[in-house]
């Protein structure tokens, strides 16, 4: 039975090779085929004999998502991916073409367990977690897409899951991205989106790398939180805010509060005076998102002019804002959207 090594460090993979007679020099090399040239075939590896290409592919596979179906925006800036896994599942990676350059959005589980009360991921819970090499993967599919002219230059980790629940291999993954033999993206190239784990958020912290951090926070008090997120019972906004204050502190990074906008629910011009009051003294920006309609969730946007308001009334109080721009709205490019069409489209079938 062939070993996948696809996700392995250089260090890694010439271990695994050494005991077949090939040098553990050889895993540097195996590793920028793989990830920076995109070669998903032993056989292609030039710079390795033919011989030991052969005792590569006897021994060793390398890991492959595949395209089951695909969705563009019109307007050509957003494309979305279902992306099958080896073990049948399927996973969500959105590509948004910014100003700044092109950047993908990842996921780091199959499913989710966070239950956000306005989110399409949790309608069908969390299956498990994806390996380093799985999220790798997607970056890695839309990249090929994208060269030779172009190629990824920013990681968002908030696709479907909640990223540090799955820590170990979220965390090999970034460390991967950095290395030179990857895609020797700089770790403020990459943002990770958390529903607001404290643990993993201080752990984090811990590692002094300066990713960027995104807490999704959405309410300006335990009440309305605990309504729309679970978790909040277990670590309400207090708690919150405080890792993420240890967070800027050991990082020196500007923490990003996502806030998505409901109507009648979180949405009025007291909830944006107590969230400055939460936020006063915090390196922080406060990024609003009008909220994605679910058909299963019944939650509605709000007004264009409610989401000015909110905003202004944030930057009243010297709380810096921005109101997302909304990107593949016309192909169901949020979290968890496309996966839920294809489980149901099929499940109507049966």
């Amino acid at each position: 039975m062939t070993s996948d090594i696809f996700g392995l460090f250089a260090p890694e993979i010439g271990e695994a090779i050494r005991p077949f007679g090939l040098e553990s020099y050889r895993g540097k090399q195996i590793a920028e085929w793989m990830y920076r040239r995109g070669v998903r075939d032993f056989a292609a590896m030039t710079s390795l004999s033919k011989g030991q290409r052969e005792i590569l592919a006897s021994h060793f596979r390398i890991g492959t998502l595949k395209a089951e179906t695909e969705q563009h925006s019109a307007d050509k800036k957003t494309s979305k991916f279902l992306l099958r896994l080896a073990d049948g599942n399927a996973i969500e990676t959105v590509l948004m073409r910014q100003p700044y350059g092109n950047s993908v959005c990842v996921s780091t589980q199959v499913g989710c367990a966070m239950g956000c009360r306005f989110c399409a991921s949790t309608l069908h819970g969390v299956i498990r977690n994806l390996s380093a090499g799985e999220i790798l993967g997607q970056v890695l599919y839309i990249d090929r897409l994208l060269k030779p002219s172009e190629g990824v230059s920013t990681i968002v980790i908030m696709g479907s899951g909640e990223p540090l629940a799955n820590y170990e291999q979220v965390l090999r993954f970034i460390r991967l991205c950095h290395e030179g033999y990857c895609l020797n993206l700089s770790y403020r190239s990459i943002t990770l989106s958390t529903a607001g784990v404290v643990p993993g958020i201080d752990r984090l912290a811990a590692e002094v790398i300066p990713i960027n951090l995104s807490i999704s926070l959405h309410a300006s008090n335990n009440e309305v939180r605990s309504q729309l997120m679970p978790l909040n019972d277990i670590f309400p906004i207090e708690e919150v805010l405080a890792a993420a204050g240890r967070y800027a502190k050991a990082t020196g990074r500007r923490v990003t509060y996502e806030y998505t906008l409901i109507k009648g629910i979180n949405d009025r011009p007291q909830h944006a005076r107590e969230l400055a009051g939460k936020l006063k003294g915090q390196l922080a920006n406060v990024n609003l998102i009008p909220v994605n309609p679910v058909a299963e969730k019944g939650f509605e946007r709000p007004d264009t002019v409610e989401i000015i308001r909110f905003a202004e009334q944030l930057r009243r109080f010297k709380v810096n804002v921005t109101v997302r721009r909304e990107m593949g709205a016309d192909i169901q490019a949020a979290c968890g959207q496309l996966r839920r069409k294809v489980i149901e489209t099929r499940k109507n079938a049966q």
